[in-house]
Order: C-alpha cells, then structure tokens, then sequence
C-alpha cells in the first residue's frame, strides 16, 4: 500500500476526492430537479395525438384529435397514443441522460474511482 493513500489513487488527496464527490452530488441533485420541472411535447399521426411530459415521466397531457376518434380502427388510435407515449418516454431519458453526461463529463460516477 502507498504511503498515507491508497493504491492507484496516484497520490490525490481523498479530502479532495471526497470534496469533489460531494459537490458532484449537490450538482447532480439540482440538475435532477431541474431536469424534473421540465416538460416534452411529442406528437404522432401528424400531430393527431400529442402527449405532454414532464422530466419525472409523468404525463401531464393527452390531447387527441377528433379526427382520428373511429370506432371501427381503435386499434390505429391505440397505436398512436402507445407511439406518442413510447417516444416522449424515450426523449425524457435521454434528456436526463445528456444532461448528466455533461455534468460528469461522459463518465459515469464509476469513473471517479
């Protein structure tokens, strides 16, 4: 074992490591909430079905059109409402995900150690 650290820490000060840590964490938890009030608007169908999101996941609105309203094709209107949600999901993630890559600078806390 190096003196007075630990092997493969390459003489850095844990003060400081734990330092950084810690400011990493007030970081990312206000990126979080931040990230958290914001909302995503994604359509389908040419805007026939909009779904409004927030950065919880957390549909905050479904409008849909009355034009695509038919009770012979549910299944299209199902289709449109599953493709709205499915999509405004998938940009939630990875606008959470560019945003904490940004704060840790492409890695991952695992990166530090």
């Amino acid at each position: 074992m190096a003196r007075g650290g630990f092997p493969g820490m390459g003489g850095m000060n844990m003060n400081n490591l734990v330092k950084q840590a810690q400011k990493m964490q007030k970081q990312m938890a206000a990126m979080q909430e931040e990230l958290n009030e914001k909302t995503l608007e994604m359509t389908s169908g040419g805007g026939a079905v909009k779904v409004v999101i927030s950065g919880k996941k957390e549909i905050k609105e479904l409008k849909i059109s009355p034009d695509v309203v038919d009770p012979d094709d549910v299944e299209m209107l199902e289709d449109l409402i599953l493709s709205a949600v499915n999509e405004a999901i998938r940009q939630a993630d990875e606008m959470y995900n560019n945003a904490m890559g940004k704060l840790t600078g492409g890695m991952g806390m695992g990166g530090m150690f």
